[in-house]
This record gives C-alpha cells, sequence and structure tokens, in this order.
C-alpha cells in the first residue's frame, strides 16, 4: 500500500494510518514488544486461523488487534464466524487540513485534530462515552445495511469539502480481496447543501 500523508508532521500521518488497520507491517513497525500477546501471533507466519481467532473471542483485546486478526484470517482463506462492526472513521477535509475522529467498538477513540494535534482516548469505562459509542454504531449499522462493501484498498484523504465515513465491519459470508472489509461512502459538504438545510 501507498503511504498516505495527510499531515506534514510525520508521526501524525503514522498515527493516521495506524487508525485504518490494514497495513500490518506498519504495526509491525511501530510495535515495541512484538513477542508480547496478541502481537506474537499477529505478526508471526506460523500463527493459524485458530490464533487469530482466539484474538478476536478474547475480550481484554483492542478492537484494532481484532481487526488485524480478521485480516489475518481473510489472507489464509478463512471465512468468518459472525459479523462484527468494530470501527467507525470519520474524515472531514476542513480548509486547514483534515480532521479525524475513529471510534472503535471496545470504546476507545481517536482524533486527530487539522492542526496536526491528537487525542488518544483508552478509557473504557466511562459510561457517558460509552454511551456515545453505542448509538454511534447503531446509526452506522443503518447505514451499513444499505451500501455494498468497499473492495479496493484505501483512497487517499478526502479534498476539502468532502467527508468520508468508513465502517470496518466483518461479515461472515463475504470475503474482499484479502483487503479490511470496508464499507465507505462520502457526502459532499458544500454551502449550497448547508443553505438548503437551513
Amino acid at each position: 500500500m501507498l503511504p498516505i500523508n495527510p499531515y506534514s508532521i510525520e508521526s501524525t500521518n503514522i498515527i493516521y494510518n495506524l487508525l485504518f488497520c490494514d497495513d500490518l507491517n506498519l504495526y509491525k513497525d511501530k510495535t515495541e514488544d512484538d513477542t508480547a500477546y496478541p502481537f506474537n501471533l499477529l505478526f508471526s507466519p506460523n500463527s493459524s486461523t485458530t490464533e487469530f481467532q482466539q484474538i478476536i473471542d478474547d475480550p481484554n483485546t483492542s478492537a484494532r488487534s481484532k481487526i488485524l486478526a480478521y485480516n489475518n484470517q481473510l489472507k489464509l482463506g478463512f471465512k468468518p464466524a459472525r459479523k462484527d462492526l468494530l470501527a467507525v472513521i470519520v474524515e472531514l477535509g476542513l480548509d486547514e487540513g483534515l480532521d479525524v475522529l475513529a471510534s472503535y467498538g471496545d470504546g476507545t477513540a481517536r482524533y486527530i485534530n487539522q492542526s496536526g494535534k491528537i487525542l488518544i482516548w483508552e478509557t473504557r469505562d466511562d459510561q457517558e462515552a460509552n454511551q456515545l459509542t453505542a448509538t454511534l454504531f447503531a446509526n452506522a449499522m443503518d447505514v451499513v445495511t444499505k451500501i455494498g462493501p468497499w473492495d479496493d484498498v484505501r483512497r487517499p484523504q478526502p479534498a476539502t469539502g468532502m467527508m468520508r465515513i468508513t465502517f470496518w465491519y466483518q461479515m461472515d459470508y463475504t470475503l474482499v480481496r484479502d483487503q479490511s472489509m470496508y464499507f465507505s461512502m462520502t457526502h459532499l459538504l458544500s454551502q449550497r447543501s448547508t443553505r438548503r438545510q437551513n
């Protein structure tokens, strides 16, 4: 996959690309201890689909680790046993840069401001935040059931005035070119549409 670099700061671009969990090599490069679970299984060329399923079923592993495990299963041609919505990523092209909010099914989140500043949310027991996540994911499911999967590699970030919503949704009946199971839609955000709504 070609690097997608919407920010002027390299470290911010790395965080941005890690959000999508579609580049295992990038995770390998940025993981300090690749011998610790679950990375020892995710990065090993000898891991089995059963071992990847162990990661998926483990309530203590992060949603991002589960996505990587699902991706590895897909690469081995394994048909998943259930449906999972694991991430909703919203990208908005603003005049000063790209705003990104990535919300994960385990309650964690990442926010990158158009300035390149980053907020990392790792608290999983905050009731208000978890309710917001549950509402977002419930609304996301309504969208996912109405659109089809994106069966190609991830494209560059949306341009100014555009918004892209990416859903990482694992289905039990489709394999998509050994890539992450993306559902994406893009909306034009313009002054005209805003005026019509007002």
